[in-house]
């Protein structure tokens, strides 16, 4: 069963930037195209990025363009997103997983962008 642990988290000022981690377990990450996702209080999850496994695919929400870059280094499987010029509609839990189809949700990691 493929799982997923997410760190990178924390809390910074509007403008700032983060990297996020997701460790892939129990799969090949080869094998699998992963998206990110967040969830803010009392909001669904939605989507925010993709890297496709084929090399060189990716895929944003419009929300997210030009600020986010997704990335996967298949040895390590690990897959990051780098986020700059965060702004507090940014916050929320992170979560990856297996993409377009999901798997099993991990514990996420959260995003708090406040001044």
């Amino acid at each position: 069963q493929v799982q997923f642990v997410e760190s990178g988290g924390g809390s910074v000022r509007p403008g700032g930037s983060l990297r996020l981690s997701c460790l892939v377990s129990g799969a090949t990450l080869n094998d699998y195209s992963m998206g990110w996702f967040r969830q803010a209080p009392g909001k669904e999850r939605e989507f925010v990025a993709a890297t496709t496994w084929y090399i060189g695919g990716t895929n944003y929400a419009d929300s997210v363009k030009g600020r986010f870059t997704v990335s996967r280094d298949n040895a390590k499987s690990t897959v990051y997103l780098q986020m700059n010029s965060l702004n507090p509609d940014d916050s929320g839990m992170y979560f990856c997983n297996t993409w377009p189809s999901e798997s099993a949700w991990g514990q996420g990691t959260q995003v708090t962008v406040s001044s």
